[in-house]
């Protein structure tokens, strides 16, 4: 997912960091920025509790327009 990578990159994180912050493993996080797996619910509620400023929109945008192409 293209907003994954440009927030962590944005912020000066690895894979590695975003994972632990968010409390997810490494692998998980980089299969759903990579877009090899798509965002749970649990996923997106523990990316919300960290970052509650983040427009998560964004998800639902992309989401959105990947199924429909």
């Amino acid at each position: 997912m293209k907003c994954l990578a440009k927030f962590r990159k944005e912020n000066g994180y690895t894979t590695k960091t975003m994972a632990q912050n968010i409390g997810v493993s490494q692998s998980l996080y980089e299969k759903i920025e990579f877009g090899a797996r798509l965002p749970s619910r649990s996923f997106l509620k523990k990316f919300k509790e960290k970052y509650p400023d983040f427009d998560m929109n964004i998800f639902f945008d992309e989401l959105t327009h990947k199924m429909c192409d």
